[in-house]
């Protein structure tokens, strides 16, 4: 079976300084795939290539049967990559309705509703349709976060630290909600964490990232080899 998502040996620049060197992961279909490193060593930039929000310098990411070279991120959200951005960036003055109705953009007139299977993830979700983004904690922002992107159809999620300032109620009720993703809908995900024991109980695989390069890449397991842990240490 063909990888879902793989990127190929991409660099991606600001200006006169290199964020990604090389870099080459692959995200098997219906898997939970995580990316791991300190701050800094550009996780959140390779998922800033994958939704097109960056243009690489080299190299190229190829989805299903779609290469995408300069695709830009509505067109790569339209193809199925939904994306859950780093610090939520819901709309704040919006409610949840509304904050969940803007993943209607770019979907057929026909599929403009909200499935119900993201209510029973988040029941939170439903009790408080008619509140403003803003008013939510940072957890319930954060299911709020994911709820959209699951209302755009994704064939593959992608999620920027999820756990982020998150208390660890929700962060569970998250781990169960991927988990239900990859397992019940064959989703395919990819996160970037720094909570490993959150990535240990929930990814297949592991890639851990140090200075814009990949530095290991095996199953979740490996988490507790000295060698990667050496990398994950601050």
């Amino acid at each position: 079976m063909a990888a879902a998502l793989s990127i190929n040996s991409i660099d991606l620049h600001y200006g006169a300084a290199q964020a990604l060197k090389g870099i080459s992961l692959t995200c098997q279909p219906g898997k939970i795939t995580a990316v791991l490193g300190r701050n800094g060593v550009g996780k959140s930039s390779t998922l800033r290539a994958i939704t097109g929000i960056n243009h690489l310098s080299a190299g190229d990411i190829t989805f299903g049967e779609e290469v995408l070279k300069r695709t830009p991120p509505y067109k790569r959200a339209r193809m199925g990559i939904g994306y859950v951005p780093q610090g939520r960036e819901i709309f704040p003055l919006l409610t949840v309705k509304e904050n969940l109705e803007t993943g209607y953009a770019g979907l057929a007139r026909s599929e403009r509703n909200v499935p119900e299977y993201i209510f029973e993830l988040f029941p939170v979700l439903k009790s408080m349709l008619g509140r403003r983004g803003g008013d939510l904690s940072g957890g319930q922002q954060q299911q709020l976060a994911i709820g959209r992107a699951l209302v755009t159809r994704p064939k593959v999620l992608v999620l920027d630290e999820p756990t982020e300032g998150i208390q660890p109620s929700i962060i569970k009720d998250i781990g169960r909600a991927l988990q239900f993703l990859r397992d019940e809908k064959g989703m395919t995900i990819l996160l970037v964490e720094q909570f490993l024991d959150f990535c240990r109980e929930i990814a297949d695989d592991i890639y851990v990232m140090d200075r814009g390069e990949i530095m290991h890449t095996g199953p979740a397991s490996d988490l507790d080899l000295p060698d990667v842990r050496k990398h994950l240490m601050v």
